[in-house]
This record gives C-alpha cells, structure tokens and sequence, in this order.
C-alpha cells in the first residue's frame, strides 16, 4: 500500500496537521482531510457585517504563545498580526457597569482593594483576613475554580469576577472548570508551597512589563485558513467520517458518509471530543470511552454593525457576573479592541453556558429570538436603544469542551489508549485557545509520522 495519510475534521486542528504533514513528508505526499461542512475552519469564521471583515467564532490568541507567531512567519503572514488598542473590559453585576479587577489571575484577585465596589464589604474583609486562615492543599490537586475560591473569598468573588472572564473563555463556569486548566501558575504557585491563596495569587501575577495579551489577524483568521489550505494542498472529500477501523497490514480503513472506504497509513482524528467516541469506538476503545467523559457547550455569536456615530464607553467590552438579567455571557466592543477602520462600529455579543437548559438552551431558539436577546441586552447594558445596520448570527454545537477538575489526567489517559498511526488533535486536549490546537496538532503529527516511518516531522 502506498503511503497515505488522512486527516478527520477541517478546523483550525485539522488544517494545521494537514500544513504539518505537507511540510513534513513533501509535494508528492498523498493528504486527504474530511469535512462535510460547506468552508472549511471549525470554530473559526469570518464574515462580512457591516461590510467589514469580522471573526464570528474565535477572535483572538494569546500573544505570549510562540505557537501562532510562528505559524504566521511561517506562512509569511506576521505582517498581518493586530494587536489590541489597550482599552479593558467592564463588569456587568448588580445591574450596572464596574470596572474589570487589575492584577488578578482569571479574575481571582491579588488584593482585597482590586475588587471593592464590585463586592461588599464583608467580602473585602474576608480577602484580607485570608493568610491568617490555614490552607489545605496537598501538592497536585485540582479543584474547581469556583469551590476554591468561594472557600477563601467568598461566593461574590466567584460569581462577580472569576465567574465572568470563564464563562467568556469555555462558555462554563468556576463551578465546571478546574484549576489547573483555568489558572495553571496559580495552580503551580500553591504547589510550591505558597501560605495563602492571596500569596499563591501574587505569585502566579507575570513579572515585568505586560504587553498587549491579544493578538488577531487583519482580515479575520480566514486569511490563516486560506494560507493553511493552499499550503497544505489536500485532496479535499466533503463527507463525514463514519468508521475508523485498523485493516489487515498494520494501516486503517476509513469509511464516511457516502459508504465510501478510504486506506491509510496514518489518521489525525480532529474532531470535537463529543464525536470521538462513536468514530473510534471499535479502533480505539480506551480513546472512545475516554472523550465521552468530556463534557461541552454550545455557543453562539450575534455579531453587529451600528452605525459609526453610535454612543459606546471605549472599552473593549462586558463581561457578565452570574446570576445577572441577561442572556448574553459577553460583549466585545470589536472597534473598541481592535481599532476601528471602516464606517460603521463593530460588536459581538456571546451566548450559551454549559448548563443552560430550557428557553435559555441556545439550541432551543431560532437565529430571530438570538437577534432579540442580542438587541434587548445591549439596551439594558448601555441604556440605550440600538439600531443595527447589518447582522450576522453563527452557531456551534458542542464547540466547547469543559476543562473540568483532573482534565490533564483524563488526557493522559485517552493519548495512552492510542495505537501506533492513529493520533487525535483538537481544542479538548491541552488548551481551548488557537495556540493549544496549534500544538496539539503539531504534536499529533509528530507521533503518527514517527509511528508510521515517513519523513520526519518538523
């Protein structure tokens, strides 16, 4: 059999370990990438409102990552790196607007002054009081964010600042999100030996100048996308993978959804983790049973263009506390972050958690209701009615892996269960930012090439 490499799921993962095995192995090397979707990019999507091109999905990464960076220089795209105007978010609690806490690691404060005006009094006490109350923590354990912190500062810090900034990042909440995957130096610092939760804090805070901790792509991450495509050069099949089963020479057979079987030498599977376990069920069990143990959210973005003189704080945007009487999790005041360069101002408000049920279940309402919600929202944050000039609403289902207490171990897990060619990428492995599948996907690549003995990947 000639050496033939596939790869499951055209997002950001896929496209970048198809790049990764075309560099790797060459021109004459026989790439194959599945997706039914009609464009290819996951969670990353670029459209034009207002006229303007405008990330409807991710928007960002995280600039102190080499992963993206390099990406681009690779691509000889680093000219096209945007950096953030500098402006910060607001807090939406209690039905109004504060300021977004300074000097905090994922919203959980280094001083009991970051956060007061934003919690009560009783609450400011309870921080300061908090070195002089022992801390029980043995080295490697992994709570919840949200029990932690509601332990050592009280439920307001968790509902009111930490609660906001991780609903915006995975859609969930301190209550679902571990620890180490929210704040893995906080994490880190307590495993060192840190007396209290405020010194682990301090500890965990970067030192030196901080630069702009966002980057984005002039154009939008189509412009990665397209590059990642032509470079990479697959044969493109638009249908589903059904079946991966290992064949009779050591390879894999693929079947999608035409009933059509495929062969090959080596398989990245980068597809969300809610789909890995029916497609590896019978090639890797293990795998299969593990990625059904993650958990995911839906989302959803309803993106605007209001007219250019419309009245916006210069903020980057909201971010709402839990508990509040909206819908929306976020609001990016996209002109504001990034910089405005056409007529008309650009926003994007954020909806669906992990654990939404009912009417508030983003699934269970139409692109319409979405709109409404949007536009009701934005008249109780800012006071004001708002007249959109154009609109655009995009979805995800199950997008959103939950990083929950032990995540890492679970992840340990399911990458043991993996048989020689066979590698698995994507956003519910190491980090759920652009820069962790970047990696991922790097480092699937690597194991299925070194597996399989073609060329060496890079």
């Amino acid at each position: 059999m000639s050496r033939t490499y596939c790869v499951v799921g055209g997002g950001i993962s896929g496209l970048v370990a198809a790049y990764r095995l075309r560099v790797a192995l060459g021109p004459a090397a026989a790439i194959t990438l599945f997706d039914p979707a009609e464009r290819l990019g996951g969670v990353l999507r670029t459209e034009q409102v207002g006229g303007e091109p405008m990330d409807v999905g991710a928007e960002a990464f995280v600039r102190r990552r080499p992963e993206v960076p390099a990406l681009l220089a690779e691509l000889g795209l680093a000219h096209r790196q945007r950096e953030t105007t500098g402006v910060r978010p607001l807090i939406y609690s209690r039905q109004g607007l504060h300021p977004l806490p300074e000097a905090t690691v994922g919203g959980i404060p280094s001083t009991a002054q970051s956060v007061a005006g934003l919690v009560d009094a009783a609450t400011v006490a309870r921080i300061d009081a908090e070195p002089t109350r022992p801390l029980d923590w043995r080295r490697g354990d992994d709570p919840a964010v949200g029990a932690l912190v509601g332990d050592r500062f009280g439920d307001q810090v968790v509902a009111r600042s930490v609660d906001p900034l991780l609903s915006g990042v995975y859609a969930g909440s301190a209550a679902s999100i571990g620890l180490r995957a929210a704040a893995p130096t906080l994490a880190a610092a307590l495993d060192d030996g840190a007396p209290s939760l405020l010194a682990a804090v301090r500890a965990a805070l970067p030192s030196g100048p901080v630069g702009p901790v966002f980057g984005a792509l002039d154009g939008g991450y189509r412009v990665l996308l397209d590059a990642l495509v032509a470079a990479a050069a697959p044969t493109r099949v638009s249908a589903a993978v059904t079946a991966v089963r290992p064949d009779s020479t050591g390879g894999w057979v693929l079947r999608d959804a035409t009933g059509a079987t495929w062969a090959a030498t080596g398989v990245i599977v980068a597809v969300p983790a809610p789909q890995v376990g029916s497609l590896l069920a019978e090639a890797a069990p293990t795998v299969a049973a593990a990625s059904r143990r993650i958990p995911s959210a839906s989302s959803a973005v309803v993106a605007l263009a209001l007219p250019g003189d419309t009245a916006l704080p210069d903020r980057s945007g909201v971010l709402v506390a839990s508990g509040e009487p909206l819908r929306a999790k976020a609001i990016t005041l996209s002109s504001r972050k990034w910089g405005r360069h056409g007529d008309v101002e650009l926003l994007r408000l954020s909806f669906g958690r992990f654990g939404d049920s009912g009417a508030y279940r983003v699934s269970a309402v139409d692109d319409e209701q979405l709109l409404r919600w949007a536009l009701e929202d934005l008249a109780t944050v800012f006071e004001a009615s708002i007249a959109p000039v154009d609109a655009v609403v995009a979805r995800w289902q199950d997008a959103l892996p939950q990083y929950g207490p032990g995540h890492a171990g679970l992840v340990a897990e399911l990458r043991s269960g993996l048989p020689p060619g066979l590698a698995v990428a994507g956003n519910y492995l190491d980090g759920i930012g652009v820069p962790a599948c970047v990696a991922a996907a790097g480092a699937a690549v690597a194991k299925v090439i070194g597996e399989t003995g073609s060329g060496v990947a890079r």
